[in-house]
């Protein structure tokens, strides 16, 4: 049952990242969006992250409650020592689903306050997936001292660092581009798809930018970065599947792909993502001298273990169809205002 656990968690932090990053990634598209073209991106972000926006976190909500009933020590680490970065991120989930309701639904829709609306929108959506970033690169930049007797040294340098920043900065990008490519699909004005197939070029371009940054520092904080992805058949396999999806990507996009280019994108952070995690599995934090935390090890009790597992699996047979429904029946509702 373990196994079920693990694979619960896993799956749930994969999905808040694709679905979850790409609805952050809407607000960084509209954060660079010239003042022109602002109403025309909403519109299409409206119709393709309106109606699901608040589902999108519940895979978040699904990984802090399988982190706190089935590893607490891995849950009171990470709310330990990366309590800033992580309170920030939270900060940023709220101000930014605050901000997206109010500036739709506020009785009162003056410019002022549709201003003030929007500038939280668009930072905090810049803002939330760079320090979701930042935590998932302190988790495995062994930065993290357990063994701390200072403020600075337990709760700041565990995350401040060149190695965790860029990869959050890294983290920016990939949602930026994920939801470019995912808004292509949604225009329906060919205006409108060139200007989202033009935004997922300078974001991929953006992406590769600083992926070689988070390389750079990773040298720089003495990170094996390169040997984690590149030494092991598994991570290197996932790298070059992740690099030929981006050529499909762009060859089905050439060729007025909507709905596959999202497919692809999809499994190339997939395989990103699991590039970088195969190599440390099992575990969730590597800190300061060769002190882990590991989904194998730092787990609850069998008993616990056994009846989240449970849980989950029964779970997920009310969840996930209701959140295709969700998907289908919105879907459905736009067909049908489109048509009139």
């Amino acid at each position: 049952m373990l196994t079920v656990v693990i694979i619960f968690l896993f799956f749930a932090i994969l999905l808040y990242f694709l679905l979850g990053g790409a609805d952050f990634g809407a607000g960084i598209i509209e954060l660079f969006t010239s003042d022109t073209n602002k109403h025309r991106t909403r519109a299409t972000m409206y119709q393709a992250i309106g109606p699901i926006w608040e589902a999108n976190h519940m895979w978040l909500i699904i990984a802090v409650v399988i982190l706190f009933v089935g590893f607490p020590d891995i849950y009171s680490g990470m709310c330990t020592y990366l309590h800033i970065p992580l309170l920030a991120m939270l900060m940023g989930v709220i101000a930014r689903g605050t901000a997206f309701a109010f500036r739709n639904y506020d009785a009162i829709k003056g410019e002022r306050t549709q201003a003030l609306y929007n500038s939280i929108f668009v930072y905090s959506s810049f803002l939330t997936p760079l320090f979701l970033g930042i935590t998932a690169g302190s988790a495995l930049s062994r930065q993290i001292d357990f063994d701390a007797k200072d403020f600075l040294t337990a709760y700041v340098y565990s995350w401040f660092n060149w190695f965790s920043i860029t990869v959050g900065l890294f983290t920016v990008a990939l949602c930026g581009f994920l939801a470019a490519i995912y808004l292509i699909g949604e225009a329906t004005d060919e205006y409108d798809v060139k200007r989202f197939v033009k935004k997922a070029k300078v974001l991929n371009a953006v992406a590769f930018f600083c992926g070689g940054l988070v390389f750079l520092a990773a040298e720089t904080n003495n990170i094996r970065l390169a040997h984690w992805i590149f030494g092991n058949p598994v991570s290197l396999t996932a790298v070059i599947a992740a690099s030929i999806s981006l050529v499909l990507l762009w060859i089905s996009i050439a060729k007025g792909g909507k709905q596959l280019p999202r497919v692809f994108a999809a499994f190339q952070v997939s395989m990103i993502l699991l590039s970088v995690g195969y190599t440390h599995y099992p575990n969730f934090i590597m800190g300061k001298n060769g002190k882990n935390l590991s989904v194998l090890t730092n787990h609850a009790t069998a008993g616990t273990i056994n009846t989240l597992g449970t849980a989950l699996l029964i779970g997920s047979l009310f969840i996930l169809p209701a959140l295709f429904y969700l998907f289908y029946s919105f879907r459905e509702k736009q067909g049908v205002e489109d048509f009139h």
